[in-house]
């Protein structure tokens, strides 16, 4: 009947009898009942007719409910609303700054040849993350529950069913390890302590480092969100000190004879080959390391259902936690810069950290550096790495490891919760088992693939091209993601946004993700990628191929079935933690 009034009904207007619901963002309406109004009958139909519309409305708006589970649903369960405005600006903090820092300037500027162009590409990757983050603003603000962009896939491209859940999985549970952060952490404790980087007892480490972390996570989640607090902090101290110590070298007083050198003619040397691709491709690879450096400023959207009135406190506690970084970056890059010629951070073959501790510190400083890298190394997602002449283990995409066990952890508890198939059900994986506050069960999947990435591919080429292939179908994500933003402003722009990106940073955002789709498939000067002898567009190929296995899943599922006369659907069951999950059941057509 109600799909009836839907189909049928004229074009809603107001009506000044005919009050508005409160919020019509809403997903689901029990009290409406006209069998209990105790009316006359002329009374009676009168107000069936303002029930029939607000019917109507809101069952328009259900259209655009993230899956199976209404908002109170998906919220049931867990520890609550337990993260504030400080916990989650430095989730913010702690995800963006990982050691990419202490290492990516250099490979930006010998990429681009010039300080001048270097510190040009930090403040573009500061704008277009920017971008980016108040896309995800607003649509955190339209939706504010666990889960990032699966919640934001399954509003806008709701046809076909559950498809958009399935493509999400693929990449978030197949390739959202946190393996390359632990290795970091072992690589650079090693060195500290004086001992060779042996490959099995680097292993060892970083195998104990993330079980460690899981079972912080799992059964003490108090404590890893104040581990999670304390090595955030701990990061913004560290960058804050070389800060401050670039300053001082700027006023002289320190061993570095000119640290002006680098500023006064600061483009000269910029990259300008004759070959147009060639120079077009040597900028593309800068810009792409700056981003992947400025990226986790969404980290926060996968954890909303933990966050304490999650639209006010995204609202600040995003912004607060990027600009944070942004200008700790810049403020950074400059402090380099001074203490260092442009040829020692080139050639020399050592991180542009290392060489900053060196030159104002001394020698031994350099020892201290490998400690913080290792503390920033709690992490994961790394895109490129290194192991160079100050044996110091870098990438440039590392967040830190608390916070991507507590965020991953989330999404595949909520994937779970929306009816994925997973091995042995998908009720143990969407559960707080075994204390009833926290996802262990969704901890320890993400510690089984973490563990597989750590032992099963070789340093040398294999495990760098895993980490390529991990990054690719993120872009594939975040294009669709725009993609549905603009859709959905031109066909629901009266939808309540309590924030509302700029619409040309959108189509600015989405520029640069077609950018960074395309960019891979463009051959490289030497015709070699970052991972020889493996062709340089192999990564991207391996990576659709993932994202096309949920697909392939999808259809086995939802299409295969129904060609032997049966078909799965979906059903609701509370959990004794409170947890409320969809299970798939056989229904003979």
């Amino acid at each position: 009947m109600f799909a009836a009034l839907r189909l049928f009904r004229p074009p809603l207007t107001k009506r000044a009898n005919t009050p508005e619901p409160e919020n019509r963002n809403v997903e689901a309406r029990d009290d409406l009942d006209v069998k209990e109004l105790p009316l006359s009958e002329k009374a009676f139909e009168t107000e069936k007719e303002l029930i029939s519309n607000e019917v109507t409305v809101v069952i328009e708006e259900d259209e655009l409910n993230p899956g199976e589970l209404s908002f109170e649903e998906d919220t049931a369960g867990g520890m609550g609303r337990h993260l504030g405005i400080f916990s989650c600006t430095m989730i913010i903090v702690g995800t963006i700054i990982g050691t990419g820092i202490f290492s990516t300037p250099s490979s930006i500027l010998g990429s681009v040849g010039s300080v001048g162009a270097s510190l040009m590409l930090w403040l573009l990757g500061f704008v277009l993350s920017f971008c980016g983050l108040f896309i995800w603003l607003e649509f955190g603000t339209m939706f504010p529950r666990s889960g990032g962009e699966k919640v934001y896939l399954e509003a806008v491209y709701q046809k076909p069913k559950h498809l958009a859940t399935f493509f999400f999985a693929a990449n978030a549970i197949v390739l959202g390890f946190s393996s390359s952060g632990c290795i970091v952490f072992a690589q650079n404790i090693l060195v500290t302590a004086g001992q060779p980087t042996d490959l099995w007892v680097t292993r060892g480490i970083a195998l104990a480092v993330i079980v460690f972390a899981i079972i912080l996570h799992g059964i003490a989640p108090r404590a890893g969100v104040w581990l999670m607090n304390v090595l955030s902090m701990l990061k913004i101290v560290i960058l804050l000190f070389i800060v401050v110590s670039g300053w001082v070298v700027l006023s002289g007083r320190t061993r570095v004879q000119d640290p002006y050198a680098n500023f006064r003619n600061a483009f000269a040397g910029s990259s300008n080959s004759s070959n147009d691709c060639a120079c077009t491709m040597q900028y593309a690879t800068a810009a792409l390391k700056v981003l992947y450096t400025y990226s986790g400023w969404s980290r926060l959207n996968y954890v909303l259902n933990d966050v304490k009135n999650p639209v006010r406190t995204l609202k600040i506690a995003a912004p607060l936690g990027f600009s944070i970084c942004a200008v700790l970056y810049v403020l950074a890059n400059i402090s380099y810069f001074a203490a260092s010629t442009k040829e020692e951070i080139t050639e020399t073959g050592v991180t542009v950290a290392s060489l900053f501790f060196k030159n104002v510190f001394g020698p031994e400083a350099q020892k201290a550096l490998t400690l913080f890298v290792a503390l920033s190394g709690l992490g994961t997602l790394s895109l490129w790495y290194e192991i160079n002449e100050s044996n110091l283990f870098v990438a440039p995409r590392c967040s830190p490891l608390a916070c991507q066990t507590f965020s991953a952890s989330r999404v595949i508890q909520e994937l779970a919760k929306e009816g994925i198939p997973l091995p042995f059900g998908n009720r143990f994986w969407a559960s707080n088992w075994p204390t009833g506050k926290s996802p262990f069960p969704a901890l320890v999947m993400h510690m089984l693939i973490s563990a597989i990435v750590i032992l099963a591919p070789p340093l040398a080429v294999a495990y760098p091209f895993i980490l390529d292939v991990e990054t690719y179908p993120e872009e594939i994500v975040s294009f669709l993601v725009v993609v549905g933003l603009l859709w959905l402003r031109w066909r629901r722009p009266h939808l309540p946004r309590p924030i509302k990106v700029w619409w040309p940073f959108a189509v600015f955002f989405l520029a640069s993700t077609v950018f960074l789709l395309v960019t891979p498939f463009l051959r490289p000067e030497n015709g070699v990628g970052d991972t020889p002898p493996l062709p340089y567009y192999l990564y991207c190929l391996v990576s659709i191929g993932v994202v096309a296995g949920g697909i392939l899943y999808w259809a086995i599922w939802h299409v295969v079935p129904q060609w032997f006369g049966y078909e799965y659907v979906l059903r609701k069951e509370t959990l004794s933690d409170g947890t409320v999950v969809m299970v798939y059941t056989r229904k003979s057509l």
